[in-house]
């Protein structure tokens, strides 16, 4: 049995994989996931389908979108299931015809919202955005207006929604807010917060003491926390917003069974055990909770429409270039 990652440079020198897809059990997956945990995932699901050779590729959402994108003008679109990290993407994919709606899919264990109505994708984990402060510092926010006010207001670090998914993700939830908006956007501009770069940037200024606080997914700060870092990892009462990491089957699969099992399996209690095993919270709600989380009942997420989100997205972020610089 094969498990092995077709390089990206190798499979564009490929004729397309066109023998792979001859083959009835075969399947190809497209993630952006990290190498470790996409290794982990397909491994698992080929243990549970042996029957089933995955092969699959690797990168950035934003680069393995172009792929696709340069793929689909090409008129051969390589992958049966597309594994990202948000649902705006997946709904402009929608949008355009390019998911395939899997009717049969259960869906028992995810609240509305965390998939599409129509059934095209289906939420895998929750990464939520929320607050890390430096425990070594006199800073304790524990809500979302203690970032612009106290200790923390001039010493924070943010993502910039014009580089990272979880903060354009984050952007959106947060301004559609009532309680916040785009009022709480420009205190933090007004209070000195600096939003640049990702989250791994964030989370080393506040580890590091350059910073005091910040807007960072959740996983970086507990994981590390439990390493010794001096940081702790905040879970605001407002709510917290949320990428999703969606999978879908596309409208051009050429092995459609094999990618409803893949989804199948996502949705399973296996797949969603692995999540939280690799230290995510899974997006089945009756899956505990990894080390370092609180319980599940107690994390609020914001609203989110990923449609809107979407349809948004350039006014957005024009508006937070304004706010805070380009």
């Amino acid at each position: 049995m094969r498990r092995h990652l077709i390089a990206i440079a190798a499979l564009a020198a490929a004729p397309l994989a066109a023998p792979l897809a001859a083959q009835a059990e075969s399947l190809v997956v497209y993630t952006s996931q990290p190498n470790e945990d996409a290794q982990a995932t397909i491994d698992a699901f080929m243990a549970a389908h042996p029957q089933i050779e995955v092969d699959w590729v690797r990168d950035g959402t934003t680069k393995i979108m172009a792929r696709l994108r340069a793929e689909i003008e090409a008129g051969n679109p390589q992958p049966d299931v597309l594994f990202i990290a948000d649902s705006m993407t997946m709904e402009g994919l929608k949008a355009e015809g390019r998911l395939m709606a899997y009717e049969g899919a259960d869906v028992s264990g995810l609240a509305p919202g965390l998939y599409d109505a129509e059934k095209t994708w289906f939420s895998t984990k929750l990464i939520t955005s929320g607050i890390v402060y430096n425990t070594a510092s006199e800073a304790r926010p524990e809500t979302w207006g203690d970032l612009v006010e106290g200790p923390c207001a001039g010493k924070v670090a943010m993502p910039s929604p014009l580089t990272s998914g979880a903060a354009t993700i984050h952007m959106a939830a947060l301004t559609a807010n009532p309680e916040l908006g785009w009022d709480y956007y420009r205190r933090l501009a007004e209070t000195g917060a600096v939003a640049q770069g990702g989250n791994g940037g964030v989370f080393k200024a506040v580890a590091g003491g350059e910073k005091l606080c910040g807007i960072v997914v959740d996983f970086l700060p507990i994981r590390e926390a439990r390493k010794g870092a001096p940081v702790a990892f905040v879970f605001p009462p407002q709510g917290v917003s949320a990428v999703t990491e969606p999978a879908a089957i596309l409208s051009t699969a050429k092995n459609p069974d094999a990618a409803r099992a893949f989804i199948d399996f996502l949705l399973s209690a296996q797949g969603q055990e692995l999540a939280a095993q690799m230290g995510y919270l899974p997006a089945d709600a009756s899956v505990p909770a990894p080390e370092g989380f609180p319980a599940r009942e107690t994390i609020k997420l914001m609203d989110f429409d990923p449609a809107t989100a979407l349809a948004e997205d350039e006014a957005n972020k024009a508006t937070f270039t304004e706010i805070f610089g380009g």
